[in-house]
């Protein structure tokens, strides 16, 4: 495999390091600071926010500009909102520490383009395997996010979650020295690229396009609704920060260990039974949550949540790409990217109201017709594939 394609896969280590960090402290932060329980994970809304309206800029950016270009100003927007998160969390402002999270968001929606561009640096037999490397960065990121996170928090006693803001700021600098080193491929020119592009509507007309981009979006969509209310439940259930802090480590481990073998086992069984296996791993996440709430309960429906997810995200990410010409990619991956973190982002803002509001089961319940949905969409891709199969014989 490419060193480089390795060197993003740190990159992408220390960019999903922060995002768990960020997950197990900013809940809590919003509990601490919101004028009402109703603006609890606010914060965590603007980050997913500043996420989604980063997708369509970075692509097109860096379809301008070149990959290393992109990713360096991205990288650079999130140093600033670590910056601005620890002034406010210091002056205790919360509508600044939105602020600040916005600005993380944006940052993270460039970083979320590691993957396209590690398909970029690699021959296609090996594509598969390049997105799972690019995902094994997150067993580092489970460990060390969750305990970097419980850790940092003696850093300044009266303040604990400043700690956690200076360690991320370090985690980004770290990526942004790393990002000036990978040597990405040369930039072609958009003018001669463009001639064989197709119209955006005939791209997403394509089965595999939205298909793809739909079971993308539904996995992110419920795999965030519940790891971003699962704190909140186990606070209100008497767990302590750490047990909490212990799950979403569990959960993070079940995201991106089973990267080792996702792409192996796309190439034996196939991409779509991979992505029914991880669709099925979610119902039976949301089972799991409805049937108690001990900490057995939470670990082990976050860690199948966690692996779910995995089998899905992958698995999108390799159909969508099948499913557009090197010329349309900028297009491409902007409404891809768009689309799933809108969605994120409403995840994330309904979290926090669902959970208080209505209840933890309630969070679980919303789940299921999310995925059910993606269910259908995955049927009718395997219906649509064998048809044409059918009809070619």
């Amino acid at each position: 495999m490419n060193i480089f394609v390795w060197m993003l896969a740190i990159c992408q280590a220390l960019l999903t390091t922060g995002n768990i960090l960020l997950v197990a402290v900013t809940g809590l932060i919003g509990q601490q600071l919101a004028p009402s329980a109703a603006w609890i994970t606010f914060p965590v809304a603007m980050q997913f926010l500043g996420l989604m309206l980063a997708t369509i800029p970075a692509s097109l950016i860096m379809g301008a500009t070149g990959r290393k270009k992109g990713f360096v100003l991205g990288n650079s927007i999130g140093i600033g909102g670590a910056l601005l998160a620890v002034y406010a969390l210091q002056a205790e402002a919360f509508l600044l520490f939105c602020v600040a999270t916005f600005l993380l968001g944006i940052g993270i929606g460039f970083g979320m383009l590691y993957r396209f561009a590690a398909i970029e640096l690699c021959d296609d037999d090996q594509q598969p395997r390049a997105i799972s490397t690019i995902m094994v960065g997150g067993v580092i990121a489970a460990v060390v996010g969750p305990n970097l996170a419980i850790y940092s928090q003696s850093w300044w006693p009266e303040q604990p979650f400043i700690g956690a803001f200076v360690g991320l700021l370090g985690l980004y600098i770290i990526a942004l020295i790393l990002l000036l080193l990978i040597r990405f491929k040369p930039l072609v020119n958009p003018e001669l690229e463009a001639q064989d592009a197709r119209p955006l509507l005939d791209l997403i007309k394509g089965p595999g396009f939205w298909v793809a981009m739909l079971a993308a979006a539904v996995s992110y969509f419920v795999m965030n609704l519940l790891m971003t209310a699962t704190p909140l439940a186990m606070h209100h259930h008497g767990y302590a920060f750490s047990q909490s802090a212990s799950v979403i480590e569990w959960h993070v481990l079940g995201m991106f260990a089973p990267s080792f073998v996702t792409g192996h086992l796309i190439q034996r069984i196939g991409l779509l039974r991979v992505m029914f296996i991880g669709l099925w791993l979610m119902f039976a996440c949301v089972a799991i949550n409805l049937m108690g709430n001990s900490f057995g309960h939470f670990a082990l429906a976050l860690s199948l949540l966690g692996i779910g997810w995995n089998f899905m995200f992958i698995g999108a990410t390799q159909l969508f790409t099948q499913s557009y010409r090197p010329s349309e990619k900028a297009k491409a991956q902007a409404t891809n990217e768009f689309t799933v973190f809108s969605l994120v982002a409403i995840s994330a803002l309904s979290a926090g109201w669902l959970e208080h509001s209505l209840g933890w089961q309630a969070v679980n319940y919303a789940a299921l017709p999310i995925l059910l949905l993606g269910l259908l969409s995955l049927w009718f891709y395997q219906y649509q594939q064998k048809r044409q199969l059918s009809l070619s014989v």
